[in-house]
């Protein structure tokens, strides 16, 4: 479900965490502090999907408000409940690792009614909707192209969404990108994530040696990077740069799987992103710099770190 960019990001925020802190990690603090990390992506994760299915399932909820009027209108005791049978949305709700998982969050805590409710008056009131209950049966795409409407136009580009879940899941800037996309491919095959392991043990693994590994070998990288920084005073680096020219030196030494020129490029991504303007070709630069000397030198011959 997670792309190694992803760990990437999460590794890269617990080690900031770490460098942050006014004590030294206790003895399996950073794997402890990594795990919370990707158990927060989780939980926004089913979330995020949940609220999406109770907008979609208002839809009965509010028939009965209507019809229980004290003078109901005409219009009133006929709403159209077909959306409730949709069948992207009954696959989700009949996935039993999603069922489990929103349980175990207990994220209806979160749950918003009011918000709810006027997120599904704007749908109801959209010509995509008053089209979708028109039609007669239902037709695989136009059943999957009513749920993506609602999330991509009514939940992920509405403020009001956006800030409820700011509000919420504190991890909510540093996981939309990811979180958006997951959403995405779930819709396109619900019923296909395990909920209980967003990471597969092989990517776990990965994490875990990648903070375990640029903790570890934190002299050594550094002696590496600081005869590169020519006239720039360590200190002054931006804490993000020393941080992923750490992971990405580690990468090259310790990762026997991962192609050097991989490396550099997500290490400059991800200091564009996260980092200052001007960190994307500093961190480029650095990186290439070292790839280069440790070619020439032959001591390209990686190895994991505990060997």
């Amino acid at each position: 479900m997670i792309s190694r960019r992803n760990i990437r990001v999460k590794v890269m925020q617990t080690l900031y965490a770490l460098d942050s802190m006014d004590q030294a990690a206790k003895p399996g603090e950073p794997v402890r502090l990594l795990k919370r990390q990707f158990d927060q992506t989780r939980q926004l994760l089913v979330y995020v999907i949940h609220f999406l299915t109770e907008v979609a399932r208002y839809a009965e909820t509010d028939s009965r408000n209507r019809a229980s009027k004290h003078l109901p209108s005409a219009a009133d005791l006929v709403v159209n409940t077909k959306i409730a049978g949709n069948s992207l949305l009954w696959k989700i709700l009949e996935d039993q690792s999603f069922i489990s998982a929103v349980k175990e969050e207990m994220v209806d805590r979160y749950l918003d009614k009011e918000l709810i409710r006027k997120i599904y008056h704007q749908l109801a009131d959209s010509d995509i909707y008053k089209e979708y209950i028109s039609e007669q049966g239902r037709d695989p795409k136009t059943e999957k192209a009513l749920i993506d409407y609602i999330y991509s136009n009514l939940l992920i580009t509405n403020e009001a969404f956006t800030s409820h879940l700011e509000e919420h899941f504190n991890n909510w800037d540093d996981d939309c990108e990811m979180v958006n996309l997951l959403v995405q491919n779930y819709l396109s095959k619900p019923g296909t994530y395990n909920f209980h392991e967003i990471l597969s043990a092989d990517k776990w693994q990965f994490a875990k040696s990648l903070v375990e590994t640029v903790l570890d070998k934190d002299a050594l990288t550094l002696d590496l990077i600081k005869p590169k920084l020519k006239n720039w005073d360590p200190d002054r680096i931006a804490t993000l740069d020393m941080i992923l020219m750490r992971m990405g030196v580690c990468e090259f030494l310790y990762f026997e799987t991962i192609p050097p020129k991989v490396t550099i490029n997500e290490y400059i991504d991800l200091a564009k992103e996260y980092s200052t303007p001007q960190s994307g070709q500093f961190v480029n630069g650095i990186l290439d710099s070292i790839h280069k000397d440790l070619l020439r030198d032959d001591k390209f011959q990686k190895v994991t770190y505990k060997k």
